[in-house]
């Protein structure tokens, strides 16, 4: 099953970037490395040519996967988002009901996830308890330390 996700421009191209980085650059590396580990002689002792086929590996399901993920990304339009509930791409404030903190958190995939930058994932157990709600409602949300009450105080793009 092929699982689709949905981006914002930005976020889909820097992935179209590093695809492009590791498919040329990457793969130019670890050829470099395999012929050097080669040259120095007998395969079957080499440790350095197995480290180096070993990366190519990695690197190679790691060119698989970002191409999977691009090829089943959409981008989100930010013209039809209804803010009158939370979506992917809604910056919602909410506030904790147990100890009255704010917060405000903007909702975006996973791969675009940043909590340095306040965006959480949808998949995360806070995204997951906030998308659908509207203004006003509790969202009740089951998370690593516990059941968390969260108000949604405002919801924008």
């Amino acid at each position: 099953m092929t699982k689709i996700s949905y981006y914002t421009e930005e976020g889909l191209n820097k992935l179209k970037e590093e695809l492009n980085e590791l498919k040329t650059k990457g793969r130019s590396d670890i050829s470099k490395q395999i012929a050097e580990a080669r040259d120095k002689g007998d395969l079957s002792e080499n440790a350095e040519y197995d480290a180096a086929k070993d990366a190519q590996g990695h690197l190679e399901a790691k060119i698989a996967k970002l191409e999977e993920i691009v090829g089943n990304a959409r981008v989100i339009d930010q013209s039809s988002i209804d803010t009158s509930k939370v979506s992917i791409l809604s910056t919602v404030k909410i506030k904790n009901k147990k100890n009255g903190m704010e917060m405000k958190y903007t909702l975006v995939s996973e791969e675009e996830a940043d909590l340095k930058q306040n965006k959480i994932s949808v998949t995360s157990p806070i995204g997951k308890g906030l998308l659908g709600r509207k203004k006003g409602e509790i969202a009740l949300v089951e998370a690593p330390a516990g059941k968390m009450e969260f108000e949604i105080v405002e919801i924008s793009l």
